[in-house]
């Protein structure tokens, strides 16, 4: 994606909406700073994060999960008790 200064933006407006129409989004900066970014309308939305509990009902965690490899853990970071 490109970055274009507020200057070159005012410039060459004309050509980055057409840019931006065809797909091609780009960001705007001042002061070397992006401040927008710049896409077309009819870009899609980003799709939403897959949220957790989409597995439900198809994976177990065993009772005892959060204490799994206790004895282990603390040899490595102990050593031999």
């Amino acid at each position: 994606m490109h970055t274009y200064n507020i200057h070159e933006a005012k410039t060459h407006l004309s050509k980055l909406v057409d840019l931006a129409a065809k797909g091609e989004s780009f960001v705007i900066a001042k002061a070397g700073k992006p401040m927008v970014k710049v896409i077309s309308l009819t870009t899609p939305e980003p799709h939403e994060a897959k949220r957790f509990g989409f597995m439900a009902e198809q994976i177990q965690i065993p009772g005892d999960f959060d204490r799994m490899g206790e004895e282990e853990i603390l040899t490595l970071f102990e050593g031999d008790r």
